[in-house]
Parts: C-alpha cells; sequence; structure tokens
C-alpha cells in the first residue's frame, strides 16, 4: 500500500526543517523543495543576501534532507518572484504605498505555484514551517493562531481558501519555538541552533530604501505641514511610509511624523503624533477563509501589521469593502499594509487597507 505524499517547502531554517522531520516521523512518503526566487548569478542580488532562495539557504536544506533521507529539489520560480512579489512591491512603494511583500509570496508563490507542483510530484499535500494551525470541522477548514503567539504567523496566511488549507499541514503550528528547536536538535539536524530569518527575505537588514532606490526613478518634493505649509523637501515618496519620524530633515520643536504621501502630488503630509493616531480603516482586495464574509457588523479583533497587536473593533462589509471601527485609535493606519480580522483563536480573513480616517 503506497504512502501519502507530501511536499515540503523549506527554507533551510529550523522550522521548516522539523516541519518535513514531522510530516516523516508521520509516516508520509516525503519530498523536500526549496523554491529559488532570485538568479543567483545575477550581480544585482542584494548584497549580504541570506534569503530563502540563497547558496547557503539551498545547502543547508539539502543537508537537512540528505539527514532525513528524503528527496530534495530546488525549483525555480524567478519569474513568478519578480512578476507576484519583487514588482509589485516596487510598484506599491511608487503609488505612496507600504506593501506587505511575505504575504504576496505566500498568496502567490507558496500556496499557488509551489502547491501546484506539489500536486503534479503526485502529493496530497504541501507541509510548510509556518506557526499557525489548521482545523477540519464538520467539512470545514479554519484557520487558528499559532499555540506559541511570540511566533504566530496566521497574520500573513489570511488568504488561504478553503481549497488550499485542504492541502496544507502545518506541523510546528502546535509547538513552542524552545520546542521546535529541541526537537531539531533530537532529530539530529544541523540547523538547530540557527537564527531566524529577517522578515523580508531578500532585503537584507531591512535596507528597504537602498532596494527601492536601485530600481526606480525617485523624484523629489514638498513636505507639508497640515495646513498646506511647505516645511522640508522629500528624496522621492517610494522612500516613507505613514508613521515615519526618522529622515525627514524637518527641523521642528516637536516630534513630525507622515501622515499621509500623496503619490499624484509627489508630498508628504507631516503633523503630530497625535495626528497619526486613527480610530476607522477602509480595505478592499477582501479574502475570507471561509469565502462567506460576515453579513451583519461583526465584533472581532483586527491587527494593522504583522508586529501590531490585535485591538477590539467592529467589521462592516459592504460591496467588496470593508470598514474596521477599533474601540480605541490606532497608531499609523497605513495604505498597503493588510488588516486581518480574528474571532477569538480564528482567522475569519482581512484584506489591504486603502486609509484611515477620524
Amino acid at each position: 500500500m503506497s504512502r501519502t505524499r507530501v511536499v515540503v517547502a523549506m527554507s533551510g531554517g529550523v522550522d521548516s526543517s522539523v516541519a518535513a522531520a514531522l510530516v516523516k516521523e508521520g509516516g508520509y512518503d516525503v519530498i523536500g523543495v526549496t523554491m529559488r526566487l532570485w538568479p543567483l548569478e545575477q550581480p544585482d542580488l542584494p548584497r549580504g543576501h541570506q534569503g530563502c532562495c540563497s547558496v547557503e539557504a539551498i545547502d543547508e536544506a539539502r543537508r537537512v534532507c540528505q539527514v532525513l533521507e528524503i528527496p530534495y529539489y530546488v525549483l525555480n520560480f524567478e519569474a513568478e518572484f519578480q512578476s507576484h512579489v519583487v514588482g509589485p512591491f516596487c510598484r506599491e512603494y511608487g503609488r505612496g504605498r507600504t506593501p506587505n511583500p511575505c504575504i504576496a509570496c505566500n498568496q502567490h508563490l507558496k500556496f499557488n505555484f509551489l502547491m501546484q507542483k506539489a500536486l503534479a510530484l503526485g502529493a496530497e499535500y504541501l507541509a510548510t514551517g509556518h506557526y499557525a494551525c489548521v482545523e477540519e470541522r464538520q467539512g470545514v477548514f479554519h484557520l487558528l493562531k499559532a499555540i506559541d503567539p511570540r511566533k504566530d504567523q496566521s497574520y500573513a496566511l489570511y488568504t488561504l481558501s478553503q481549497a488550499e488549507l485542504s492541502r496544507l499541514l502545518l506541523p510546528v503550528g502546535h509547538l513552542r519555538k524552545e520546542e521546535t528547536r529541541r526537537k531539531a536538535a533530537a532529530f539530529g539536524l544541523p540547523v538547530a541552533e540557527k537564527a531566524d530569518s529577517q522578515e523580508i527575505c531578500f532585503i537584507p537588514e531591512g535596507s528597504y530604501r537602498e532596494f527601492l532606490s536601485e530600481r526606480m526613478h525617485l523624484f523629489p518634493g514638498e513636505i507639508l505641514d497640515t495646513s498646506g505649509r511647505v516645511v522640508g523637501t522629500h528624496e522621492g515618496v517610494a522612500l516613507y511610509t505613514v508613521g515615519q519620524r526618522r529622515g525627514l530633515g524637518i527641523p521642528a520643536r516637536a516630534a513630525l511624523y507622515v501622515l499621509d504621501i500623496d503619490a499624484s502630488r509627489n508630498v508628504l503630509v507631516v503633523g503630530s503624533r497625535e495626528d497619526c493616531m486613527k480610530k476607522t480603516l477602509i480595505a478592499g482586495e477582501l479574502s475570507f477563509v471561509s469565502r462567506q464574509p460576515p453579513g451583519t457588523p461583526l465584533a472581532i479583533t483586527a491587527k494593522i501589521r504583522y508586529r501590531s497587536p490585535e485591538a477590539e473593533a467592529t467589521l462592516s462589509v459592504t460591496d467588496g469593502r470593508a470598514e474596521v471601527q477599533f474601540a480605541e485609535r490606532q497608531w499609523a493606519i497605513t495604505p498597503g499594509q493588510a488588516v486581518v480580522f480574528y474571532l477569538g483563536e480564528e482567522v475569519l480573513g482581512g484584506g489591504v487597507i486603502d486609509g484611515g480616517g477620524q
């Protein structure tokens, strides 16, 4: 009797490595794969690159698969990565918005192109090292937070549909990070003590301004205060984000923050920290795990960025757009970022922020 086949997406880190070990321990027929996202010979590969397509990451994933005695492949997704992640990343910044490329990578690369490849390899499931949980109840799949709140990555998975969740295994979602490392050591994996990867894999040390400057035409423009008075100049709207304080170069008695980025006029608007506090937001490009948005206003909690805490709010959905009314004002609601809706431990869905008000 043949065993059920599982393809494991491997980044060369401890989480995906332990995911592969746990899946094999569960008796599955396991294949490890790494997505090659950046041409390694390309001269504009970011300096110091250690991302999930680097030579080092591929070597570490291959070593893990050798220890686990499972097949390992590197799949070339360079064109797809440029088209669906890097290109939109630059364009969104050029529009004065702040995108989340990790969500785009999950949505388009891991759970679309890679899942299709997994099925073509005869797999029933794709497994990843994400910290989140999937549960099936009466034929419906639910996306839940990880057991370890410090590592929870459910925010970045809100675009998953029923079809994708039915094919997804998240073996480390029920573990705390220290347990994952202990298991890596127990399995004899060479990455047991490897440091966690950076948030944006293709931008070393978070230097997104340098990354954008090398790929975009930037045009200096005016910085205005809330009354419309010119108080400074900027280096190009793509290099700024709502809530930013550093790098404005404006002498002022009180701290100033970016309140709005108007790419059509090539201007920034700055104001006080108090001006940066908003109580409502509007979001589009909505995705719900059940594919069914709530029919009436619903009391939820919401996150407006990956590192933000959840906040109590009321969600209303009309004509494919969401209005989120928070119980308390939130800091720097940022167009382009994702807002994710929770009901207790469960992810309902989310959308892309268009703006905030009040």
